[in-house]
């Protein structure tokens, strides 16, 4: 009997994901532990294994697929002694509904999964990613164009009228090569016009949501959201809006930790240890909030959690946007555990490998931006967690020294905090011993 190979959750908050890239092909045979696809989460490509044994039947999604449903059948393996040419793709009353229903067209907020069940979306994918399909004129519905909710969803987004556009699939059904090959301006000029004889109750109609907004008309490039930027967007858009951010920043005297840092580095050299000054502000940091426990917490409707480590959640830019890797136990970890971890981490954030528990959680954040030059900045919190810590350059300054006006290498660090839940004087004291330690860094050995 052939088995459906499903669209798996890959994180315990992922819901859809992007197909990247097929690994097999139809006619492969596969066995448990295979490699068979690159799916695409909201911060991270990974690797899907093979569960069963057998040969590649259908594939009923392409690659580049976007928005595919967790649990939405995306192969079929035929089993042992089964031929897999007879394999045939389920159809809709062999694929139970969702337990959960949840919309699944944009342009109808009352349809939800109970109504277009996985193998529906299944089928309506495949068709917008290349299968041939009969081409006619714009099939209608009462007076609505019949569309994918894929291609509904690129069409609003578009700002495209449907009734505009010639279908290419079955009976006229319009797909989503149909509305990518469709020019906003020639499917508004071919919509039939408003009239002024329109009924009462039309021209009393609300507003139609706004359109995205036109590209003037320049020379440009436009460049698909992944899922990753679509989420940095989502979430640091709630971040401002929900979170009340306090900012309290402090001048830090880095000549000492900058002395101890190449005493070390020369002591760890046979080791092929090198600190880097991050390293140890990551160490700093998660020092501080074991001092200052009113800071390592996480605010929720109801409760104020509080953590009994610091487990520091560290910025790293990569080609596909912003990830926070997490350095677990920072502040029982020796520095050279730290530098080891922290580039582990930073070179798999960059290629796109960490798994999921290695980047969500964490109890704070850091971010530095001190290698860009910049001097000083005010980063957004990281939700659900309670406070980020921003880090500039270390640069030369007039710095008063033992009441004498001198040099010394200074960097500005502004801490964010959501007043939520830490208040204005707990976070002061964080930024103090925070200070206190990197000034004095042998106490964060201790």
């Amino acid at each position: 009997m052939s088995i459906e190979i499903k669209m798996p959750a890959l994180s315990p908050t992922m819901e859809e994901g992007t197909l990247a890239k097929w690994l097999v092909k139809e006619g492969d045979t596969v066995k448990s532990g295979d490699i068979m696809a690159e799916i695409e989460t909201d911060k991270a490509t990974m690797e899907f294994e093979a569960v069963d044994e057998g040969v590649i039947a259908k594939i009923l999604v392409s690659e580049g697929s976007d928005n595919v449903k967790v649990g939405t059948v995306i192969a079929i393996l035929a089993e042992e002694g089964e031929d897999a040419s007879a394999v045939q793709a389920p159809t809709k009353s062999e694929t139970p509904a969702p337990a959960n229903p949840m919309p699944t067209d944009p342009t109808d907020p009352n349809k939800t999964g109970s109504e277009a069940k996985p193998a529906e979306r299944t089928v309506e994918q495949a068709e917008d990613h290349g299968k041939p399909a009969d081409s006619g004129k714009p099939a209608s519905n009462g007076g609505r164009a019949i569309a994918s909710p894929l291609a509904r969803r690129i069409a609003s987004q578009k700002g495209l009228d449907l009734s505009a556009v010639t279908g290419s699939g079955p009976n006229g059904r319009i797909v989503k090569a149909d509305v990518e090959n469709a020019q906003p301006g020639q499917a508004k000029a071919a919509a039939p016009a408003a009239s002024t004889s329109a009924p009462a109750e039309v021209a009393a109609a609300p507003a139609a949501a706004p359109k995205p907004a036109q590209v003037p008309d320049i020379p440009h490039e436009a460049s698909k959201l992944s899922n990753m930027r679509k989420t940095i967007a989502r979430r640091l858009t709630e971040s401002k809006q929900q979170v009340p951010h306090i900012y309290l920043t402090v001048d830090i005297r880095l000549d000492a930790l900058l002395k101890l840092r190449g005493e070390l580095n020369a002591g760890l050299e046979s080791r092929g240890v090198k600190l880097s000054v991050n390293d140890m502000l990551i160490k700093a940091l998660g020092v501080s909030l074991m001092a200052v426990p009113k800071c390592n917490v996480m605010f929720t409707p109801d409760q104020l959690i509080s953590f009994k480590r610091a487990d520091i959640s560290v910025a790293v830019s990569t080609p596909a946007g912003l990830i926070t890797p997490i350095v677990s136990e920072a502040d029982t970890r020796s520095l050279s555990s730290i530098s080891t971890t922290m580039k582990d981490l930073a070179t798999r954030a960059r290629d796109n490998k960490l798994q999921p528990h290695e980047f969500q959680g964490g109890t704070a954040s850091i971010s530095n931006m001190g290698m860009f030059g910049i001097k000083q900045f005010e980063a957004v919190i990281n939700p659900p967690q309670g406070m980020i810590l921003a880090i500039g350059a270390g640069e030369k300054r007039p710095y008063i020294v033992d009441d004498q006006l001198g040099v010394a290498t200074v960097m500005s660090a502004t801490g964010s905090f959501d007043h939520r839940a830490i208040d204005g004087a707990d976070g002061a004291e964080l930024m103090k011993v925070f200070k206190e330690l990197v000034e004095r860094p042998l106490a964060m050995l201790a």
